[in-house]
């Protein structure tokens, strides 16, 4: 009796917790299944499933480590200025030919600056996309190994 109770029990909060898991999936017993063989079916088809794709549901998603981002939000401008304004002062025989360089320096430093941050927010969002589509794969994999299984034991599932 206490085993049977302890059983309800534990199949009834895994029930709860996967019921979100399984939310996207109509389940009719065809053959007549009880409730009570219906969880115990979603349970074992939960674990197969997940053997089978590698993949649990019950988890919160995971995501490999993002590629290391360079991009410096500053700098490039100073930096180029200070190498303008040096290489003005010594090519040219004024204070004005180093100001004129580190002018053109500061704007050649600004735009190679702007463009590294557009390359790095370019390549964060293609790892955002690459990770999702992981996600969504996995899922597909596991949806496809639980209906499987559901339907081997018995019911229709959509």
């Amino acid at each position: 009796m206490k085993l049977s109770i302890i059983f309800i029990t534990t199949t009834l909060v895994i029930a709860g917790l996967m019921k979100s898991a399984m939310a996207d999936f109509m389940i009719f017993p065809a053959k007549g299944q009880s409730n009570e063989q219906l969880e115990q079916d979603k349970f074992s088809c939960y674990g197969w499933a997940k053997q089978q794709s590698g993949f649990d549901p019950m988890k919160a998603p995971t995501t490999s480590t993002p590629a290391p981002s360079q991009e410096k939000k500053s700098g490039g401008v100073v930096k180029g200025a200070l190498g303008g304004a040096a290489l003005g002062a010594i090519i040219g025989d004024s204070s004005r030919s180093a100001r004129n360089a580190g002018a053109a320096g500061a704007l050649i430093g600004g735009v190679r600056q702007s463009s590294a941050n557009r390359k790095t927010q370019q390549n964060t969002e293609q790892w955002k996309q690459q990770e999702a589509n992981k996600y969504a794969n996995n899922r597909n994999q596991y949806n496809r190994a639980y209906s499987a299984c559901l339907e081997g034991k018995g019911y229709t599932v959509k």
